[in-house]
């Protein structure tokens, strides 16, 4: 049974609750409003079936704002809100205090999805009833409202969007895997996206943080400090025979395993059964993964990898430079430094989305060939008439995909038909 609200907040739920944004989130909240007999009205700036606007009037008919991760903390209708005293409180925030069982939060700039997934594998079988929430797809409050009573352990991923404005959430642990550019086209720098991350650490269990060593290095540079107990050497480590034939036998993924097992050794569960669920997890979709082979091509598809940290590690994979297809909407960051230090893992880009011209002009600087195309369809049919047997043909964007695709499922979705239509 979902408990009762907390005092905090049980007064302001006496008027409708206005929730900011008509996504997973929003709706999330609204159901779960629904069943605690609280009233939600909708603000969406974009659904047909909302209100597309917030000003004073409307603020001064609630005490309480939910607000989905979209919002910034800076959105002006949450400024509205605050300027008439309403409580604001993130998605994650309002679901958490109606969650009484643990909440582990998985964070990190790439890695985060997979060991969400791999801990909920491992979990189950090993006797510890637990789901995937948070940013997968999956929102706190419908977790809340749907596993209450089913499982007591939330593996929630969590986005810096998500992390920046949290006040009530206290996460039992926090694994944060890896720190790499990204998001800058939402945070005001490098530091800040940090610091929205840092804030997880600040809201956990000293002795129940896990970090792995880029994030280590950024909160050196940085004057913060991490307990000892929380530094995973996640970097530059030798293969681990157990993995062999694994997804997580090699850099990347294998430091998605190796900040699992520092909380399962945590937590005295049995190290066996970590490394059985490990050769049982596929891994999801998207995640650089070898669609096929065509006339000796082999055509990958890496569609989630959204920032350069992650184009990065997938190139590391390869024993040579390989046919990149690359490009889509800019998430800030400094795009001459990223072609600096994956011109050399690549023998021609094809380039697609909004960031061709720049990135186009980048290679060029750097003597690699480049080819843009209007579409992925043409960026593939193009690499593939420059590849030959015992080449790779790499999908590894390294930016958003809303420029053209509805998302990186979309995106590499449609480039896995392309290479079965070969």
């Amino acid at each position: 049974m979902i408990p009762p609200p907390p005092d905090e907040i049980a007064a302001l739920l006496q008027r409708p609750v206005a929730v900011f944004g008509g996504g997973v989130s929003g709706q999330g909240v609204l159901a779960l409003l629904a069943r605690i007999g609280g009233v939600g009205r909708l603000y969406d700036e974009k659904a047909a079936d909302a209100e597309n606007r917030f000003t004073e009037i409307d603020a001064g008919r609630h005490g309480l704002v939910v607000f989905s991760p979209g919002f910034s903390a800076g959105h002006p209708w949450l400024a509205t809100a605050r300027k008439t005293n309403c409580v604001c409180l993130g998605e994650l925030d309002f679901a958490s205090l109606f969650w009484k069982g643990e909440t582990i939060a998985i964070t990190g700039t790439n890695g985060k999805t997979t060991l969400t997934e791999f801990l909920v594998h491992a979990l189950v079988p090993a006797g510890r009833p637990a789901h995937i929430t948070g940013n997968i797809g999956y929102s706190f409050a419908r977790f809340v409202l749907e596993q209450t009573g089913r499982v007591n352990l939330a593996v929630c991923e969590v986005s810096s969007f998500q992390a920046e404005t949290l006040q009530k959430l206290r996460p039992t642990a926090t694994l944060w895997t890896n720190f790499a550019e990204d998001h800058l086209e939402r945070h005001p720098g490098l530091d800040a996206y940090f610091a929205a991350k840092w804030n997880l650490v600040e809201r956990t269990p000293a002795d129940a943080v896990f970090a792995g060593t880029s994030v280590q290095k950024y909160a050196e540079k940085t004057g913060r400090t991490l307990p000892e107990s929380a530094k995973v050497e996640s970097e530059g480590r030798p293969a681990d025979p157990r993995l062999a034939g694994t997804v997580f036998e090699h850099y990347p993924q294998l430091e998605n395993f190796l900040l699992a097992a520092a909380w399962w050794r945590k937590e005295g569960l049995p190290e066996e059964k970590l490394y059985r669920a490990a050769k049982t997890f596929g891994g999801g979709r998207h995640r650089l993964a070898k669609v096929g082979v065509r006339r000796g091509i082999t055509f990958w598809n890496d569609s989630k990898a959204t920032n350069f940290h992650a184009v990065e590690a997938a190139l590391t994979t390869f024993g040579a430079p390989v046919l990149w297809i690359g490009g889509g909407r800019a998430k800030g960051g400094d795009l001459g430094g990223f072609v600096d230090r994956i011109a050399p893992k690549i023998r021609q880009a094809f380039l697609i989305g909004e960031t061709q011209p720049v990135l186009a002009g980048h290679f060029r600087d750097r003597q690699v060939p480049v080819a843009t195309a209007a579409s992925l369809d043409e960026a593939v049919r193009e690499a593939v008439s420059r590849a030959a047997a015992g080449d790779h043909i790499l999908l590894s964007p390294g930016f958003a995909s809303f420029d053209m695709f509805r998302g990186y499922e979309d995106r590499g979705s449609q480039f896995e038909s392309l290479v079965e239509k070969l």
